[in-house]
């Protein structure tokens, strides 16, 4: 009997030992999208009044979990039983991604005048929406950015047994959520422990200078972060048609691969704007 529990007890030691030889060289494999994706999330959730910034970073968390819930077990399932089908949802995410990046820097530059003096407006309900707006986006980008990273993490394994394979893509999927978001919430609370420091040292000395450090730096990360979060989008986007699209996959080789993805994701970004006008006109027309 006692035999028995310590050979289970070996089993199972055995098994953990693998998932983390698996989980480590799935998150080194992931660790570029992991990057863009802390780039991409910590510049959606900015941008709101102090009050609010945990309660929303925590609404975004938790549809994180949510997305990777989704996408897991489908993911295990399509590589199973149609592993074509990965391709086509990496590429459809792909487009999403490029589109956002695209849009954003052609709102930026269109409306950039305007964006400087413009006043919204602060009543509640206006708030309210933005947020909410703004917490759906989040998410919905979080979800093509989880696909990207289940399925390279499920590619890693796809060698070992369904247990590992399952074990593996959970715990990468973790680590992706509480890492990042662990990270967002440092960022997005950098002014408030400055502020802090600044109040406990009466403004003197190391820890006050300490927090005028963080209260200035804060603006400036957020902004480097809009912009880091519209390339890593760009990015991820050309990386995905560029390592998934035959044709793509040779689209100017001579050129550093970041660059091509770079490009390739601009491209993208340009058609799929293209089709979003033209969609959105014909619905006028047809409204009409």
């Amino acid at each position: 009997m006692a035999s028995g529990i310590f050979a289970v007890l070996d089993d199972i030691a055995a098994l953990m030992d693998d998932v983390a030889v698996a989980s480590k060289v799935a998150t080194q494999k992931t660790a570029g999208i992991l990057g863009d994706d802390l780039a991409v999330n910590a510049e959606k959730a900015t941008g709101f009044v102090s009050s609010r910034e945990l309660p929303v970073l925590w609404a975004i968390t938790k549809g994180s979990f949510l997305n990777k819930l989704i996408i897991v077990p489908v993911a295990l399932l399509l590589s199973y039983f149609l592993p074509q089908a990965i391709i086509f949802i990496l590429i459809i995410g792909g487009f999403y991604l490029a589109y956002e990046g695209v849009e954003k820097i052609i709102h930026h530059l269109l409306h950039r005048s305007s964006d400087k003096n413009e006043v919204p407006e602060q009543d509640e309900t206006t708030n309210d929406n933005a947020e909410k707006t703004k917490i759906k986006s989040a998410i919905t980008t979080d979800f093509i950015l989880s696909v990207e990273i289940v399925i390279i993490a499920l590619g890693t394994v796809l060698d070992k047994n369904l247990t590992i394979q399952i074990l593996t893509v959970s715990v990468v999927s973790i680590i992706a959520t509480v890492g990042v978001y662990g990270i967002v919430a440092l960022i997005v609370r950098m002014d408030d422990a400055g502020l802090s420091l600044i109040s406990k040292s009466n403004n003197k000395g190391f820890l006050g200078g300490l927090g005028r450090t963080l209260v200035k730096s804060l603006p400036m990360i957020i902004r480097a972060l809009s912009v880091i979060g519209t390339i890593a989008l760009l990015l991820v986007s050309g990386g995905i048609f560029v390592h998934n699209i035959e044709p793509v996959h040779h689209y100017l080789p001579e050129i550093p691969t970041i660059i091509n993805e770079l490009l390739v994701g601009v491209i993208g970004g340009l058609i799929a704007l293209g089709i979003v006008l033209l969609v959105k006109k014909i619905v006028g027309l047809v409204k009409k």
